[in-house]
């Protein structure tokens, strides 16, 4: 029987994860062969949690509660690293706890993993929930992080991980600042399934277009030599060819400078040793069972 551990982070959002957990149950029922567990990673909510009823089919639910607020990546992080320390499970399937990770492609991403169990399964990005503007930001964004990577990275946090793979995640000092950075780095072959971007169960969406920034540069300075070393080449390229021509390109060395010097003000929030000592800010456990 194959073990699958689902990890949702959570701060104040207790009425959505409690659905989440209620829709996720109806979309793992049929399989028979799996034991779920969840564990919830509380986010230092400021707001207490009413009673978690938990689902027939998903055997335990431990909550983690953390004494201070890290923000959703580094929960993720956290959970990643406490996780891979865990031998009684095959899998770990990361999910949003707002509903924008749909359950129902819960049955593509364990169907996949039945058929390849050695390989990690992302969840690909085919369409999304925001509106006209927002949705060609992010296609700016995506553009952007394959020009200046060289990586397509098309998928976002929802995925499920086999357990050698969140090993080697679990190590990386990116991590704590970008999971698909990372995955993308470290991982190198794993599926896909389509995916939709859901829409919260309650209250607007959380990105914004500040965040977005954030998250399209946290990617980027996972593979920050790579663009530090293009950049060099543009730069020098561009000079030699202002010498020949008697041209001026000040402008876009300017720009190019400005970009490198964002990337690495990103690039600080990858801390190796708050990762490695992240299990520090557990305040208490809770376990839930039947």
């Amino acid at each position: 029987m194959k073990k699958f551990t689902i990890l949702i982070p959570v701060y104040n959002d207790w009425d959505s994860l409690k659905k989440l957990l209620n829709n996720i149950n109806n979309n793992i029922k049929d399989f028979t062969d799996a034991q779920f567990n969840c564990v919830i990673v509380n986010d230092s909510s400021t707001i207490k949690h009413s009673e978690i009823k938990i689902p027939s089919k998903i055997s335990s639910i431990k909550i983690i509660h953390m004494k201070k607020n890290k923000g959703h990546a580094r929960c993720n992080a956290f959970g990643i690293k406490y996780l891979s320390l865990n031998s009684d499970i095959d899998y770990v399937i990361l999910m949003d706890g707002d509903g924008e990770d749909r359950p129902e492609e819960l049955k593509l991403l364990i169907e996949k993993i039945f058929i390849e169990p050695n390989i990690s399964v992302v969840a690909k990005r085919i369409k999304r929930s925001e509106g006209f503007l927002f949705q060609s930001f992010y296609y700016m964004h995506k553009c952007l992080t394959l020009l200046t990577t060289g990586k397509l990275v098309n998928f976002g946090n929802y995925c499920c991980l086999t357990k050698a793979d969140l090993e080697i995640l679990s190590t990386k000092a990116s991590l704590w600042s970008s999971f698909s950075g990372s995955f993308k780095r470290y991982i190198k072959k794993y599926n896909e399934i389509k995916s939709i971007r859901g829409t919260r169960y309650f209250g607007p969406s959380q990105m914004s277009f500040f965040k977005l920034i954030v998250h399209s540069l946290s990617i980027i300075a996972v593979f920050k030599y790579r663009v530090f070393f293009t950049s060099f080449i543009l730069v020098s390229l561009s000079q030699y060819v202002a010498i020949i021509t008697k041209s001026n390109f000040l402008f876009f060395q300017a720009v190019l400078f400005l970009f490198n010097l964002l990337v690495l003000i990103i690039s600080l929030r990858e801390n190796g040793i708050g990762l490695k000592n992240s299990e520090l800010n557990i305040r208490s456990i809770e376990e839930i069972t039947h």
